[in-house]
């Protein structure tokens, strides 16, 4: 429901706040936090404020740890995915990235990645910007670029503080990676997010940072890409035959179909009309072996790496995309529309 218009500065100066906010600072972006108990669950809500041309746009993101599963067996994650994160998080260092958009779920498949290797043994520490969630026995630092402490202060912090293992909530600038660089080298493994659309494109806006490439080969050890779609509806899934049209977007000939059926949401009360109901993960598991290093070491362009990645095995956000249509668990405009 929209509150009316004459409500707006009074909503938008109650919000600032409650999230210890300026309120008569209307000129400049603003960002914070409000905590809430509701039903007796805890909520976070990160707030962010805009300043346009007709007055402030507040946008308010909903943290609910209760509503989020935060387990890897919860992911559906395929196997070979599952089993290459649990080989790498329990690795002694390097380096491990998790890419795609926001809001593709890439800090809660780290989280998740966490919790299985947070143990009393291992001293864990994050830097997030902000914390999103709390944890029994991980130190949790929350970035404040205002007083000065970046992701790059934070981490050369940690250098000092004799962790195991690293969490950096995003890589944004050379300082960072390198730095987290350094610290791979050094017998530590960090964990960290990247904006890219698939795996191999992460190797390369590495190198675009400006890290050279024989540091990037021998530091980091796997990539992985994921992307959200809609979940089809499971109350309302009715079969179909789609065009040869649609079937051509996806690549596949419309001959090889076969049997093949594929699903689409036909719009119910369970899924408020819409057709779909939840979200789910496509992935792309790019795993740095001995012939992906020597092409990141002669600076390779991104296709080449693709190739030979898929060569030796990697599924691509397609073929994963591809995988779920076939389950009948997503719709081929979801899987065109992200891959």
């Amino acid at each position: 429901m929209a509150p009316p218009k004459a409500l707006a500065l009074s909503i938008t100066s109650r919000l600032k706040v409650l999230a210890n906010l300026d309120i008569a600072e209307r000129r400049v972006p603003q960002n914070g936090r409000i905590k809430l108990t509701i039903a007796g669950r805890a909520v976070d809500l990160r707030v962010s404020t805009l300043p346009t041309q007709f007055g402030e746009s507040v946008v308010l993101r909903v943290l609910d740890q209760s509503a989020v599963q935060l387990d890897l067996t919860q992911l559906g994650l395929p196997e070979d995915v599952f089993n290459g994160i649990h080989e790498i998080i329990r690795r002694p260092n390097g380096i491990f990235i998790v890419t795609g958009p926001t809001g593709s779920g890439k800090t809660t498949t780290l989280y998740s990645g966490r919790r299985v290797i947070n143990h009393p043994d291992l001293k864990l520490l994050t830097a997030e910007d902000p914390v999103k969630y709390e944890f029994d026995g991980i130190m949790q630092v929350s970035v404040n670029p205002l007083v000065g402490l970046t992701f790059a202060g934070a981490l050369r912090s940690f250098l000092r503080q004799d962790p195991d293992v690293i969490m950096v909530g995003e890589i944004r600038d050379l300082e960072t990676v390198q730095i987290a660089i350094q610290a791979s080298l050094t017998g530590h493994l960090v964990l960290s997010t990247l904006h890219t659309n698939d795996a191999p494109d992460a190797i390369t806006r590495l190198i675009d940072m400006g890290v050279e490439p024989f540091l990037t080969a021998s530091t980091l050890e796997a990539v992985m890409a994921q992307w959200l779609v809609s979940r089809i509806c499971p109350q309302c899934r009715p079969t179909y035959d789609p065009p040869a049209a649609m079937l051509q977007q996806l690549g596949i000939p419309y001959a090889s179909v076969g049997d093949q059926h594929f699903s689409y949401g036909q719009d119910c009360a369970h899924c408020n009309q819409t057709g779909y109901r939840g979200c789910l993960g496509i992935y792309e598991w790019l795993m740095m072996t001995e012939a992906v290093r020597d092409l990141v070491v002669q600076k390779a362009p991104t296709p080449f790496i693709r190739r030979k990645a898929i060569e030796q095995g990697m599924w691509t956000l397609r073929d994963d995309g591809l995988r779920a249509i076939f389950d009948g668990a997503t719709t081929i405009e979801e899987v065109v529309k992200y891959t």
